[in-house]
């Protein structure tokens, strides 16, 4: 067992800037979870675990957590109490923490597509607790994969991770510099395209049929989906509001979507 006590320990430094920079956990490769439970789904997941920490208080309060934690990863590290602070992005930390290694870009390619599904992508979404979300709901309802295009915030990030309950390492997510950059992928799949769109000239969802080859697109929480992405979609369609809101919030939206994508389909 290793024991960290002081808060100026070097690895600590490095897991703190790694808990609060996208940029650190792309180019080292690794995130960190926070929470037992979460650190438990990361442990069920098959993803590799290069440590767990854990003060002696949390230690012994979940240490069934802990100790199954522990058994997937590389190493077991004793913290003191002042340096969970360090590695939260919570007012009150657990005190249980561990380090995942993050996906190769290659198994997170747009590529790596299977042919049949029926998907959410989301463009340029910004707020990671829109697109934790949207996460959580797309696994809760069966779809079969949430999809990246363009500039999104970090799925890895802290703030999504604990937004998505755990979804972000049991849901199969692809990414796409843009949807550009996808589309060859979707026709040489056959997967039709629909936009979601605030226009009442679209079709609205609770019109559609949706098959197992298909792709719903929600943009961006303030400028909705590119232009050009709506121009390249096979279909736009709408969400019917009788009420007096113009439109909704973007996780929202993607829920009712995914319903309606959902909702015929059997098994």
């Amino acid at each position: 067992m290793i024991r960290i006590q002081s808060r100026k320990n070097e690895y600590i430094k490095e897991l703190s800037g790694l808990v609060r920079s996208s940029e650190k956990r792309h180019a080292q490769g690794l995130f960190v979870v926070e929470g037992a439970r979460l650190c438990r789904d990361a442990a069920r997941s098959g993803l590799k675990l290069e440590a767990v920490l854990a003060t002696p208080q949390a230690a012994e309060k979940y240490s069934a957590y802990v100790g199954e934690i522990a058994a997937k990863a590389k190493e077991s590290i004793e913290i003191a109490d002042s340096i969970a602070p360090l590695l939260s992005d919570t007012r009150s930390p657990q005190g249980v923490f561990c380090v995942v290694h993050l996906p190769s870009l290659e198994e997170r390619g747009i590529d790596r597509l299977p042919g049949v599904g029926r998907y959410l992508a989301v463009e340029n979404m910004q707020d990671p607790a829109n697109l934790g979300a949207v996460c959580r709901t797309a696994e809760a309802l069966g779809i079969s994969g949430v999809i990246l295009l363009g500039t999104c915030c970090d799925f890895y990030g802290p703030k999504a991770l604990r937004a998505g309950m755990g979804a972000a390492f049991r849901l199969p997510v692809y990414m796409a510099s843009s949807f550009q950059q996808a589309v060859p992928v979707f026709r040489d799949k056959q997967m039709r395209t629909f936009a979601a769109v605030p226009d009442e000239n679209a079709v609205p969802v609770t019109q559609c049929v949706f098959t197992d080859r298909c792709v719903m697109l929600v943009g961006n929480e303030g400028n909705g989906l590119l232009p050009e992405t709506i121009e390249m979609c096979d279909q736009t369609v709408t969400i019917p509001m009788l009420g007096r809101a113009e439109s909704l919030n973007a996780a929202a939206s993607a829920s009712i979507l995914m319903w309606e994508m959902m909702r015929g389909k059997e098994g």
